[in-house]
């Protein structure tokens, strides 16, 4: 393919996208006529079946970082986006049978109340709000930058004009319908992007006689070391700390724990797990095809002249094998993954703002009904800004990157404290602050002073911390400072409830 060729805005693409956006607003009017209360506006009220549930979960991991960036990133550097197709998967056994029924049987809205369920409300509460906004946050960067290269892409907009548009569609949707309007979002986003990604992957293969083999030859052939690591991390440290943040972070995402409290009980939240374990590693597969298949195809020179993160390699791909008709479904299946998954961290960035701090520290679990359902939208109004500011901020980042600071994030802040408090009757509220502070504290700062920061938006030479991904160090930190806190000062009630959770964790009663 001609490097002078990228893709361009064209009717099809354009007509897929207002089909989406209109069926997608039909869902919300459908939903919010079903949305009176807190239980419906952030889990549906726990009517979703473990098969809808499981195409939700997918939906809602399969992110812009998945379909645009790790796409980008094997494209360009090859082997090495093996690291995120991988890690993205591997958490998922540590959901099934570490956390999806604990969350089930403990909870209602948010991680936190699994963790509050047997220490002090309050200083929990706050501790674990501040880390699922840091993780929802840095997760919405990811999704937004990559909306606004996709928007820009099809219309021929402005990327700030872009964003400000995804910006305006996904809050509508969360405002009015909520967690049901949300799932539904999801389960159609999953089922488009399976088949999109499916159907683009075999046009590649045909090229090849069917032979993935032969297509990594043909890459290795052209740009030399494609198959072998080291063009994206090159560091050890880096590495493992990548991976650790990639496989314990999904246990720490805030929209997907939340995920659990959309069913009925835990054996369909186990259920669900299994579902979307099994679409997602299929989908991991699949861009690995569409990375190599991008970079003989399409080329990286093309690629990286499209953008700078990479990010429009799948959209490029499907140009060049099957056209403008291709190139247009395949643009609103992009659209589509990403608000969803903005749509479902907005979600949970709202249930942090409203039923941990507002209801349960502020007014103490007394607030009405309707005050509830209200803080709740505005708090969903607020991160809807937020998010259109990050995105506007972070422009030109690859998304699969930005994702992997964000597990770091979700892994350090959220996890430990969650699995302590399960597992470890010694566990108490000072060592759970203290873990959460700790570990939101520590990869936040880490990144600021990491090479993402201090080289590629500050502009300096180099950066003070040396690793890219802070998880090696903040995960254990976490662990450790929540530990040690709670050695040193027991807290003889917060053991005393330890085997009142046990039983809730097993049996589901009280």
């Amino acid at each position: 393919m001609n490097p002078a060729v990228v893709v361009e805005p064209s009717a099809t693409a354009i007509g897929f996208f207002f089909a989406f956006v209109a069926a997608t607003l039909g869902i919300t009017y459908w939903a919010a006529r079903r949305t009176r209360t807190t239980s419906e506006y952030f889990a549906a009220a726990g009517r979703i079946t473990a098969g809808q549930n499981g195409f939700a979960l997918a939906g809602d991991y399969m992110s812009a970082a998945s379909f645009l960036g790790i796409a980008g990133m094997v494209s360009l550097s090859g082997f090495d986006g093996l690291i995120y197709s991988v890690g993205f998967l591997v958490g998922w056994p540590l959901v099934m049978f570490l956390v999806a029924e604990p969350l089930r049987n403990l909870g209602k809205f948010t991680f936190a109340d699994v963790v509050a369920a047997r220490l002090r409300q309050r200083p929990v509460r706050i501790a674990a709000a501040l880390g699922s906004l840091s993780v929802v946050s840095f997760y919405l960067i990811a999704q937004m930058v990559g909306a606004g290269d996709l928007i820009r892409t099809m219309f021929g907009l402005s990327y700030e004009t872009a964003v400000l548009v995804v910006g305006a569609v996904m809050i509508a949707y969360v405002l009015f319908g909520g967690m049901i309007a949300t799932t539904w979002v999801q389960i159609i986003k999953a089922g488009l992007l399976l088949t999109g990604a499916t159907m683009l992957a075999l046009l590649v293969l045909v090229r090849f006689g069917m032979n993935p083999v032969a297509l990594f030859d043909e890459a290795a052939r052209r740009y030399g070391g494609m198959l072998a690591p080291g063009k994206l991390v090159a560091n050890p440290l880096d590495t493992v700390s990548l991976g650790l943040a990639l496989m314990l972070g999904t246990a720490g995402l805030p929209h997907i724990l939340m995920r659990f409290y959309t069913v009925p009980d835990a054996q369909a939240a186990r259920r669900s797990v299994f579902y979307a374990t099994g679409l997602i590693g299929f989908f991991y597969l699949v861009t690995f095809i569409l990375g190599f298949g991008a970079s003989v195809i399409v080329g990286q020179e093309t690629i990286a002249a499209a953008g700078k993160g990479g990010n429009m390699a799948a959209l490029l791909l499907a140009q060049a094998v099957g056209g403008k008709s291709l190139l247009g479904f395949i643009s609103a299946v992009a659209f589509a993954t990403i608000l969803a998954v903005v749509a479902g961290l907005t979600l949970s960035g709202a249930a942090a703002l409203s039923h941990d701090l507002w209801v349960s520290v502020v007014r103490k679990g007394e607030a009405r009904e309707k005050e509830q359902l209200a803080v709740a939208r505005g708090a969903t109004l607020f991160l809807g800004v937020v998010a259109v500011v990050l995105g506007l901020s972070f422009k030109g980042q690859n998304v699969a990157f930005m994702v992997g600071l964000a597990f770091a994030i979700a892994a350090s802040a959220n996890l430990p404290a969650l699995l302590m408090s399960l597992l470890w009757r010694g566990f108490t509220t000072a060592g759970a602050v203290a873990s959460m502070v700790t570990g939101s504290i520590s990869s936040i700062g880490l990144i600021a002073l990491s090479s993402t920061v201090q080289v590629d938006i500050l502009h300096k030479a180099s950066a003070i911390f040396p690793l890219k991904n802070p998880g090696i160090v903040s995960i254990p930190l976490a662990f450790a400072v929540g530990a040690v806190v709670s050695w040193l000062a027991p807290d003889g009630d917060d053991q005393a409830k330890f085997l009142e959770i046990q039983r809730r964790t097993t049996l589901g009663s009280g």
